[in-house]
């Protein structure tokens, strides 16, 4: 998709998949007046090697400043999540911050994650290309779970998903499955058992389900 947007001149991906920071981008969500529930670089990571601490510093007072809105922040870079909360201090109250974990080599975020103390913390396993087995769901407030997307997706085994959920109700967290994927023609859509799960965690605020959603920022 950058090379994408590189090609069609898009002077924001002038350097295609290349991390870029831009400074004007952080005032955006203080001219949103309705309330909103925000994902953080839905086409990066926010805690990318390239990106030093005091740009990601920035970004959080923003969040902090912003309180109408909800942000939610997905990183593979379990390791800098800690470094940067000895670096930073305290987490804005509105910031939900997760890990991604798609098979068993990954279990290690999870941990890393239970490290830090934002408001929430969830997972995201997706794409969920391994069997997970038992897992650790102490301090974990959310999970998502969803197969991949595209031609080439790997599988991902409804066994697998089950699993997960049950171990979900079992310790009484909020269950997302967002969808099947692209590798099981049989398999379509999101319904898991016959029903949809889109299960979110509650705040203070109340319910998110029924916020504007906006993910470019």
């Amino acid at each position: 998709m950058a090379n994408r947007l590189k090609a069609m001149g898009s002077i924001k991906y002038s350097k295609g998949f290349e991390i870029a920071f831009h400074e004007e981008e952080l005032k955006k969500p203080m001219r949103i007046n309705c309330p909103s529930l925000v994902f953080v670089n839905s086409m990066s990571d926010l805690f990318h090697e390239d990106l030093p601490f005091e740009i990601i510093a920035k970004i959080m007072d923003v969040i902090e400043k912003t309180p109408m809105h909800q942000y939610q922040v997905l990183t593979k870079r379990s390791k800098r999540l800690i470094e940067f909360q000895n670096y930073y201090g305290v987490w804005p109250k509105n910031l939900w911050i997760g890990v991604s974990v798609e098979n068993k080599d990954c279990k290690y975020r999870i941990d890393d994650l239970r490290k830090i103390s934002p408001e929430i913390r969830f997972l995201s396993l997706e794409p969920l290309i391994d069997d997970l087995g038992i897992i650790n769901l102490e301090g974990i407030d959310w999970i998502i779970v969803g197969g991949e997307s595209g031609p080439f997706s790997r599988p991902i085994k409804e066994e697998w998903v089950l699993k997960i959920r049950d171990q979900s109700i079992k310790n009484n967290i909020p269950f997302f499955f967002k969808q099947w994927g692209g590798f099981n023609k049989k398999l379509k859509g999101n319904l898991l058992d016959g029903k949809k799960w889109t299960q979110m965690p509650i705040t203070k605020k109340g319910d998110l389900l029924g916020r504007p959603f906006f993910d470019d920022w």
